[in-house]
């Protein structure tokens, strides 16, 4: 296929791989390509200046089968519809795989949040609700924070709702601050989860821990992924990380809690004392053991697979690798934990944060981070023995698990 890619277009082909080894009949292929709804928002913002700018927000339910919609929303630029259906449609998988009781939805709104003041993203965030609000509830559609968003901006939007429907709904957002009901464990959860899917990957196919590791991608997952490596794994070396400003490159190694501090006091990695500059390019092709691609999709593709070294790709980002890169990294003993696998831990401690929200009663740190190794372990073991089983790349063995269980429900439904 082109590599000239649309994201939409490549969460239906591999849907379509898997929907095709599954033999699936033709109606439910059709049904479970496509969202079920999607709307778009126009949302008019008095901007600090006294003008009105109007943006553009999007939010895609795309099947709730076996539960409530649930997804993040994502600011950028270049949010697209194409875009947040591509994620809503890799949340359907994603929260199927981890085997909680949700759907996939995703939302976004097209704007640069670095340029806006937080008066104006509060106005934005409050804006993007009132248009919103009547297709969400916990019941219904849930929120989260993705690319941009922060626990703040999930404040604004829930306190909006509440005061639209008049009574308090904790659980109708996720990724809270916690003193409005926020779960422990959530700003980690989605490193947290990938990590705890490389330990097991690490046991699967013997290789050893106190290898090094790289990052490409230094926002909250990465860092994350940086300070948990050695933790979880009880080892490990940390060789590389890169972000927007380029990357920073020591064989020998670097402290990761002096790196994050780094990032967070300079907003930026390079200049990292006693590391020379890597390219975001260069970093993907290190020899390591373990690679974290924790940024934007389409990073690892037909014209860079081949130059791949790692022994394990961990997808902390969504859609970082294309259909001919997978075939070309199974091809060459690359193994990858596939993006809805990988960073289910951030939707997984959501699910938690929507369950605390709903009884009133919440979960210890402890308690979640046995909950969500629980789900982790067992979601990475069952995707390797269909992996095995079937004798296909990681990411398919996970849509094959995913697929079946949302088009058994939707069976079941009596939908399709």
């Amino acid at each position: 296929m082109s590599e000239a890619l649309n994201p939409f277009k490549v969460a239906q082909a591999q849907f379509d791989e898997a929907a095709e080894m599954l033999g699936l009949e033709p109606a439910m292929r059709e049904f479970l390509r496509w969202p079920r709804r999607e709307y778009k928002f126009t949302i008019p913002v008095r901007m600090d200046d006294g003008s009105t700018q109007v943006f553009h927000g999007y939010r895609v339910q795309y099947n709730d089968a076996r539960g409530p919609t649930k997804g993040g929303l994502r600011w950028h630029p270049e949010e697209t519809f194409d875009t947040v259906r591509a994620l809503a449609a890799w949340m359907t998988w994603k929260t199927a795989v981890v085997d909680i009781p949700l759907g996939g939805g995703k939302g976004g709104v097209t704007c640069d949040p670095k340029k806006l003041s937080d008066s104006e993203k509060e106005r934005l965030a409050r804006g993007w609700m009132r248009v919103a609000a009547r297709e969400l509830g916990e019941h219904r559609d849930v929120p989260a924070p993705d690319v941009y968003t922060t626990p703040q901006i999930m404040a604004w939007m829930m306190d909006e709702y509440e005061t639209i429907v008049g009574r308090s709904h904790p659980a109708v957002i996720t990724g809270k601050p916690l003193p409005l009901g926020g779960s422990e464990g959530r700003n980690d959860a989605t490193a947290r989860g990938g990590v705890y899917t490389v330990r097991e990957a690490c046991k699967a196919l013997d290789i050893d821990p106190n290898g090094a590791y790289a990052i490409q991608g230094f926002g909250n997952a990465g860092q994350y992924a940086a300070l948990l490596h050695e933790e979880v794994l009880g080892g490990g070396k940390l060789v590389a990380v890169s972000d927007t400003s380029g990357g920073i490159y020591n064989p020998d190694g670097m402290s990761p809690k002096e790196v994050v501090d780094y990032k967070l006091n300079n907003g930026k990695v390079s200049g990292f004392p006693g590391t020379k500059s890597i390219s975001n390019e260069e970093l993907l092709e290190l020899d390591v053991a373990v690679l974290y691609p924790s940024a934007l999709e389409n990073v690892i593709t037909g014209d860079n697979a081949e130059r791949i070294q790692a022994k394990i790709s961990c997808e902390l980002a969504n859609g970082p690798t294309t259909p001919e890169a997978d075939e070309i990294l199974f091809k060459n003993g690359v193994h990858v934990i596939p993006d809805f696998l990988a960073n289910a831990g951030g939707v997984t401690v959501s699910y938690f944060e929507q369950v605390q929200g709903t009884y009133n009663y919440y979960w210890s740190l402890d308690e979640i981070h046995g909950k969500l190794d629980e789900h982790m372990t067992r979601a990475y073991r069952e995707v390797r023995a269909m992996q095995k089983e079937m004798n296909v790349h990681p990411r398919l063995a996970a849509y094959l698990v995913s697929v079946a269980r949302v088009a058994e429900s939707v069976k079941l439904r009596g939908w399709v």
